[in-house]
């Protein structure tokens, strides 16, 4: 058997599927999604076996992008889960045939309780569609497994159906970045739109602050202690001054100079760069990266430039943010 051979002819009847499926596009499209987007209630996605798990991304497809769905199990819907379906509702019933028995047996259920039914079927004249307010008609001509039993073809064009609805639906919603960062503030895109400076800056006893009439003893202890490799030097007041870090204590050894004879005014990088709270700690690492010479922290000041924080590049890598 020549392999590369198979994968190839899998993807072309694959995409013939799709190609056949693009000239079926009809009215009954823009009513689904217009349906979806004026419906008070929730989406409902339901199937059974192959078109079960692709009921459950099509479902995640839509919660993730703006669109208020659950996916319903069949088998389970008829041990009690039918109690989500409300009349507001609109169930998307997922069958090739459209003639499974486990999906047949909740759809009068749900039409008595008066939801919606939107079909993704290959079969316009089954059960289901007849069930159905909407029938979204996915020709199938053949499946792409060699005995045509296997759901391939078939999973393939409901679940760009499902995508279609989901992204037209966004377009409508005006759906944005910041909306799809909200919804995944885990990924690495969530983290860029929603961190800010203040959600992962050191602060309080974790926060290297000394007086501008420390000893430089007591600024060594506070740059080890805090792990920081560098203190803001801030007035009776609270507000920045400057900043000593671990470079500029070596350049004053290097000098010769009598490091412990010093003042920490002698020391420190006077009006140091600072950042605010709010900032998003994406802005923070451009910040840091783009100068000149890079640098690997900042002070974090509020409104009267009163030091509340350290940041950290280390901090911000952390996040997963490069």
């Amino acid at each position: 058997m020549n392999i590369i051979k198979e994968v190839l002819k899998v993807i072309e009847i694959e995409k013939k599927t799709i190609e056949d499926l693009s000239r079926h596009i009809g009215k009954e499209y823009k009513k689904t999604v217009e349906m979806i987007f004026k419906c008070k209630g929730k989406v409902i996605v339901t199937g059974i076996g192959k078109s079960g798990l692709i009921a459950q991304k099509i479902a995640s497809t839509f919660v993730s992008t703006g669109t208020l769905a659950v996916y319903m199990h069949t088998a389970d819907a008829m041990h009690g889960d039918l109690g989500i379906v409300e009349k507001k509702d609109i169930v998307i019933a997922i069958g090739k045939s459209g003639e499974s028995n486990e999906l047949l047996a909740i759809l009068p259920v749900i039409k008595k309780i008066g939801a919606k039914v939107i079909s993704i079927t290959a079969n316009s004249s089954s059960t289901l569609s007849k069930y159905s307010d909407v029938i979204l008609y996915t020709k199938i001509e053949k499946e792409a497994c060699p005995l045509d039993l296997a759901p391939t073809c078939s999973t393939t064009a409901a679940l760009v159906v499902g995508d279609a609805l989901a992204v037209a639906l966004m377009k409508m919603r005006h759906f944005k970045k910041k909306d799809f960062a909200l919804y995944h503030p885990g990924g690495k895109l969530g983290k860029r739109l929603l961190l800010t400076v203040g959600d992962i800056m050191r602060s309080g006893e974790r926060n290297p602050v000394i007086k501008i009439n420390d000893t430089v003893k007591n600024m060594l202890f506070t740059i080890t202690e805090k792990m920081s490799g560098a203190v803001s030097v801030v007035d009776k007041n609270g507000k920045l001054k400057g900043l000593v870090a671990d470079y500029d204590i070596r350049k004053t050894i290097e000098r010769g100079e009598n490091l412990f004879k010093k003042k920490i005014s002698e020391i420190m990088k006077p009006d140091p760069l600072y950042i605010f709270p709010n900032i998003k700690a994406s802005k923070a690492l451009e910040i840091m990266e783009n100068r000149d010479k890079p640098i690997s922290l900042l002070p974090v000041v509020d409104k009267n430039k009163k030091v509340i924080g350290m940041l950290h590049i280390h901090d911000i890598l952390a996040k997963g943010l490069q």
